[in-house]
C-alpha cells in the first residue's frame, strides 16, 4: 500500500456498528498522528503554499532580470514547470487544477523556459506556443504580464498603461490614492511606479526573446485597452493625457516622487519575511532598489533578496517552485483547533499549549500599520497571515487565533490567562468593521469600486472590501468571546451576513473555493453568534448544501463557478476531502450530525484517507484573486477532513 492508496470505507449502512465505531476511531487516531508530525518544535505548523506557475516563472525571469542566475535551480523550476504543463489537455498552463488555459500564465511559463534554456523547437514548446498563438499571441496579455514584457523589451512601454511614481504625491482626498486600494495591491504597485516610471531594462544577459508568440511584429503594439464601459473609457483618456504630459515632467517632481515611493517601500521590507510577506512586492522591490543604486552587497537588497529565497520549495523528485507567500499562522490555528477534538492525552494537549504559546509571540501590540489610515485611534491587536507582517495583519486570521486562545483558556479552566491578549484583538476587528457591518481581511471600507476601472487594473482586484466568509469567521470569535460590549458589532455582522445570502441559499466565498467554503464560514460563524438553526434562512442554506452532494457521499466544487455562478458548489461529480469536511462541518455546526447527509460525507472522508493517515486531492482550493490567480493550501487536505470525523465522534459521542 503506497501513500496514496485509500483506505477501505464502511457503507452508511453499518457505519454505527461497533468494528465501524472502531474505524472511525483509527481514522482520526491515524491523522491526529500524522498532523502532529508535521508540528514543528517551537510549536506551529506550515505547509506548502502552492499557486499557479506564474509566480514560478517569475523567478526564473526575475533572475535574468538581474543577471543573477542560479543555473542549478533554474534547472529544478523548469523541471516544476515541464510537469505542471504535462498535466494539461490544452497544452499550456492553467490558473488551477482542471482549468482552461490562462493566456498570461502561459507566456510567463514558455518565457521562462525559454530563458532557462529549453530548446523552443522542443515538443513542450511547440505545443505551448501553438496555444498561445490560437489565443491570438502575446499582444492579448494582461497587465502584469506586459509590465514584464516591457521590462525586458519585448514589448514597447506605450503597450502598458501609464503607472506614473507620481500618484506617491498625491493628496489624500484625490479620487485615486494608495491608501485607497487593498494592501497586496499597494506594496506591489509602489516600487513598480518605480520601474514603470523609470522604464527600468532587464539585463537579460542571455538575450531571450518571445518574438515567436507575437501575431504581428511586438514593436508595432500599440494602446491594448478593450474594455469599453463610460468609466473604462473615461480613466483610458486620463491615462493618455497623462502619458503626453509625463514627457513634459519637470525632473524636480519625479525625483521627490521617486524619493517618496523608495522611503515608503523601504520602511516595509519587512526584514527577511518581505514587504507585505508576498512575492510580486518583494520583487518590485529588489528590482527597484538595483534600479536606483543599490549596490549588490547593500543590506537592504540582500535581506530582500533572502526574502524571496525563503519562499522556494525543493521537492525530493528534483523539482522546484517558489510559493507566493507562506501560511504558518494560518495552518497553526486550524491544526490546533482540529487537535482539540481529537484526544485529550497528554502529547496532543502539550502539542497544542505548544501552538498557543507560538501564537500569542506572534500577536502585533506594538506597530500601528496601514490599517491606521481607517482607525487611528485603535491600538494593534491583530496577527498576520505570514510568520511575520506587522504592517498588514489579517482579520481572518486573528478572528480565529483569538478565539482559540480563549476556548484553550476555558478548556484549562484559565479564564484570564489570555484575556489580555483576545480583548485587544476584538477591540482591533471592530475597530476595522466597515460601515455595512461586515469585515473585509485587512482594511475598514476599502470599496472604492471606481478604481477597477482604471487601465492598470484589468485583474479587477484592486480593492479589500467586506466578504461573507472574514465576516463569518469575525462572528464566530465574537460569539464565542461573548463579551458584552461587542453585542452590537455581532449584531450588524449578522445582519450583514444575511443580507449577503444567495437566493438558492448559499453564500460567496472570497478566500476559499467557493460557495460550499463561504457556506460553511458563514454557518459556523452564525452558529457560535448564537443564531436558531431553525430559522427558514439557515434550513435553506442546509438544503442547498444537501442538494450540492454526491452520489459518492462527498462534495466538491471547481474553480469555474467564480466565473459562471451557475456551477456553485459543483465539480462534475469529482468530490475533494476539503470540500466534503467543510459542507459536514457547516451541517454538523447547525445540529445535523443525525442526518444522512452528514453520514453519507462521513463515509467518503473514511474511503477517502489516505495510508499515510492525510487526504489529498491536486484541485487548487482557494482563489488569491477569484477569476485572476488560485492557491492550493496543502494543508487544507491535512486538518479539516481530520476536524470533520472527530468533531462528528464527538457530537455522536455527546447525543447517545
Amino acid at each position: 500500500m503506497n501513500s496514496t492508496t485509500p483506505l477501505t470505507a464502511p457503507t452508511t449502512d453499518d457505519l454505527f456498528q461497533p468494528s465501524q465505531t472502531s474505524g472511525l476511531d483509527q481514522a482520526i487516531e491515524r491523522g491526529r498522528v500524522t498532523l502532529l508530525e508535521h508540528q514543528h518544535k517551537d510549536g506551529h505548523w506550515c505547509f506548502e503554499l502552492e499557486s499557479d506557475c506564474t509566480i514560478t516563472a517569475e523567478y526564473i525571469l526575475m533572475m535574468h532580470f538581474m543577471d543573477e542566475i542560479d543555473d542549478v535551480l533554474q534547472e529544478k523550476m523548469a523541471r516544476y514547470l515541464r510537469a505542471t504543463q504535462a498535466t494539461q489537455t490544452h497544452g499550456g498552463w492553467s490558473q488551477y487544477y482542471g482549468g482552461a488555459i490562462d493566456l498570461s500564465c502561459t507566456i510567463k511559463a514558455y518565457f521562462a523556459l525559454k530563458a532557462a534554456g529549453e530548446d523552443p523547437d522542443a515538443e513542450h514548446m511547440r505545443i505551448a506556443r501553438e496555444a498561445v498563438l490560437s489565443h491570438g499571441g502575446a499582444a492579448k496579455a494582461n497587465v502584469f504580464t506586459r509590465i514584464l514584457l516591457a521590462l525586458f523589451q519585448q514589448v514597447p512601454w506605450r503597450a502598458t498603461p501609464y503607472v506614473p511614481v507620481e500618484i506617491m504625491l498625491f493628496p489624500r482626498w484625490a479620487p485615486f490614492h494608495i491608501e485607497k486600494i487593498s494592501y497586496w495591491a499597494r506594496t506591489t504597485l509602489v516600487p513598480l511606479t518605480i520601474l514603470c516610471s523609470l522604464k527600468a531594462k532587464a539585463a537579460n544577459p542571455r538575450n531571450i526573446n518571445i518574438r515567436e508568440l507575437f501575431v504581428t511584429p511586438p514593436e508595432e503594439e500599440r494602446h491594448y485597452f478593450v474594455r469599453g464601459g463610460l468609466l473604462n473609457r473615461s480613466f483610458l483618456a486620463l491615462d493618455k493625457v497623462g502619458r503626453f504630459i509625463d514627457r513634459f515632467m519637470p525632473k524636480s517632481i519625479r525625483k521627490r516622487a521617486v524619493s517618496k515611493a523608495e522611503s515608503w517601500f523601504r520602511e516595509r521590507l519587512n526584514g527577511e519575511d518581505g514587504i507585505g510577506a508576498i512575492f510580486p512586492p518583494m520583487v518590485n522591490s529588489y528590482e527597484a532598489m538595483a534600479l536606483l543604486g543599490y549596490p549588490k552587497d547593500h543590506p537592504a537588497r540582500q535581506t530582500c533578496l533572502r526574502s524571496i529565497q525563503n519562499l522556494v520549495v525543493h521537492r525530493d523528485d528534483g523539482s522546484a517552485y517558489c510559493q507566493p507567500c507562506v501560511s504558518p499562522v494560518w495552518d497553526t490555528v486550524w491544526s490546533a483547533l482540529t487537535l482539540m477534538h481529537t484526544s485529550d492525552d497528554a502529547t496532543t494537549q502539550s502539542a497544542i499549549a505548544k501552538s498557543v504559546d507560538w501564537l500569542r509571540s506572534k500577536q502585533e501590540m506594538e506597530l500601528k500599520g496601514d490599517w491606521a489610515a481607517r482607525a487611528p485611534d485603535a491600538p494593534p491587536g491583530g496577527w498576520a497571515f505570514q510568520y511575520n507582517n506587522a504592517y498588514y495583519p489579517d482579520i481572518d486570521d486573528t478572528a480565529v487565533a483569538a478565539a482559540l486562545l480563549h476556548i484553550q483558556d476555558r478548556r484549562n479552566g484559565e479564564s484570564g490567562r489570555h484575556r489580555f491578549n483576545t480583548d485587544r484583538a476584538a477591540d482591533w476587528m471592530i475597530a476595522l468593521q466597515s460601515k455595512n457591518g461586515g469585515f473585509a481581511a485587512f482594511d475598514a471600507d476599502n470599496t472604492h469600486y471606481y478604481l477597477n476601472a482604471i487601465p492598470f487594473a484589468d485583474h479587477g482586484a484592486l480593492l479589500d472590501p467586506p466578504t461573507e466568509d472574514v465576516s463569518g469567521r469575525v462572528a464566530a470569535c465574537l460569539g464565542v468571546l461573548a463579551r458584552p460590549q461587542d453585542r452590537e458589532s455581532l449584531r450588524r455582522c449578522v445582519d450583514y451576513l444575511r443580507s449577503t445570502q444567495l437566493e438558492d441559499g448559499s453564500w460567496w466565498g472570497r478566500w476559499g473555493s467557493n460557495y460550499i467554503y463561504g457556506t460553511w464560514s458563514v454557518l459556523g460563524g452564525l452558529a457560535l453568534a448564537g443564531e436558531d438553526p431553525q430559522q427558514p434562512y439557515i434550513r435553506k442554506s442546509i438544503e442547498w448544501l444537501c442538494s450540492r452532494q454526491h452520489a459518492d457521499g462527498g462534495w466538491g466544487e471547481t474553480n469555474d463557478s467564480y466565473i459562471e455562478p451557475a456551477l456553485r458548489g459543483t465539480n462534475h461529480n469529482v468530490s475533494t476531502p476539503q470540500s466534503t469536511a467543510w459542507a459536514l462541518l457547516a451541517q454538523m455546526a447547525m445540529g445535523e450530525v443525525h442526518s444522512d447527509s452528514v453520514k453519507r460525507g462521513i463515509a467518503f472522508l473514511l474511503a477517502d484517507q489516505q495510508a499515510t493517515g492525510l487526504w489529498y486531492h491536486p484541485s487548487h482550493n482557494a482563489p488569491g484573486f477569484p477569476r485572476v490567480y488560485y492557491l492550493k493550501y496543502h494543508g487544507y487536505t491535512a486538518y479539516f477532513p481530520l476536524w470533520a470525523l472527530s468533531r462528528y465522534r464527538q457530537l455522536k459521542k455527546s447525543s447517545a
